[in-house]
């Protein structure tokens, strides 16, 4: 699609009910030839809202007034556009683990997780933060500084609690270092207006894994992939897992990755949007809901919810 309609569709399905400000400045983007030309000088891959956005907030941006933004993004565009080149949009959202947390809690336990895209690896402590369904009761570790919310819709089978984990490592392409301050405030820029409470999350999720720093490896998905599994610990389950990742992937990089994670002694467990693994949507009992961006999560290819992107909601297929 082009920058226009991305933007515009960033804003009405994406946006819109979460974030008030970023609703209002995507969609006065999209109706902005100019920004949209200026936007559209970007290698392709680097066009996305929450990146520019993020870019934005972290050289201190008015991202709160499409007014005051657009002169703003038109005289500091070579400050933008360097931080958009260097940075990647590596949203570290450990609310998803809330919907990850089912099936992880259902495989033989204890499990060897290994995360692909990991970001800063917020998500590869499912078993140190609370969680919270529907408004009950939270469980979980005692005085943990996470609790994760979260809706749930049709026969989600919630466990009792958090799964085992003996051993957690994870890749990235620029794996993010959560003792780097700078690192850590573009994950906070990368975190949309308005969604304090996430804001809050995540910063109490840093504060979780700098008291024991996650292992991460940087490098090409495929190799790490495959090298960290084979060194996952004798007795554990080996869990490959990933989050919002293969969308930045061309289809022939994703195709590739499916073929390597069929090869591997691991399960699988997807949590992207609909259409992004093919294996996963043609077994979809039924198309994904048009009026709210969606992921589908998988448990080696197998369809089981939609998610919510940030992990807010869990709606269980039936099957």
């Amino acid at each position: 699609m082009d920058t226009a309609e991305r933007y515009r569709r960033f804003a009405e399905r994406e946006a819109r009910g979460h974030s008030p400000s970023y609703e209002e400045l995507a969609g006065a983007i999209a109706r902005d030839g100019r920004l949209t030309a200026l936007i559209d000088r970007l290698p392709e891959p680097k066009r996305q809202p929450n990146l520019l956005l993020g870019a934005a907030r972290f050289l201190g941006g008015p991202t709160g007034d499409p007014a005051s933004f657009r002169p703003w993004l038109l005289d500091h565009w070579d400050e933008v556009r360097a931080v958009v080149l260097e940075r990647r949009t590596q949203t570290n959202e450990p609310g998803r683990c809330a919907v990850l947390l089912p099936l992880l809690a259902a495989l033989p336990q204890p499990l060897a997780l290994i995360e692909v895209g990991a970001s800063a690896g917020l998500c590869l402590y499912p078993d140190r933060y609370r969680y919270s369904y529907d408004g009950r009761p939270a469980f979980g570790p005692d005085g943990g500084p996470v609790t994760l919310d979260c809706r749930t819709a049709g026969p989600v089978p919630l466990p009792a609690r958090p799964p085992t984990v003996v051993w957690r490592a994870g890749t990235d392409l620029n794996p993010l270092d959560v003792s780097d301050d700078g690192d850590v405030h573009w994950l906070e820029c990368l975190v949309w207006p308005e969604q304090t409470h996430r804001l809050r999350r995540l910063r109490d999720a840093v504060r979780v894994a700098r008291a024991e720093p996650p292992h991460l490896v940087r490098g090409d998905l495929n190799e790490t992939v495959r090298d960290l599994v084979a060194s996952a610990p004798a007795g554990a389950t080996p869990v490959v897992f990933h989050s919002a990742v293969l969308a930045y992937l061309p289809p022939g990089a994703r195709d590739a990755f499916a073929g390597t994670m069929r090869a591997l002694p691991a399960h699988w467990v997807s949590n992207e949007s609909p259409g992004t693994l093919p294996s996963v949507a043609e077994r979809l009992p039924r198309p994904a809901p048009a009026d709210r961006a969606s992921f589908v999560l998988a448990l080696d290819e197998r369809p089981v919810a939609f998610t919510g992107p940030h992990g807010q909601s869990l709606e269980w297929l039936k099957t």
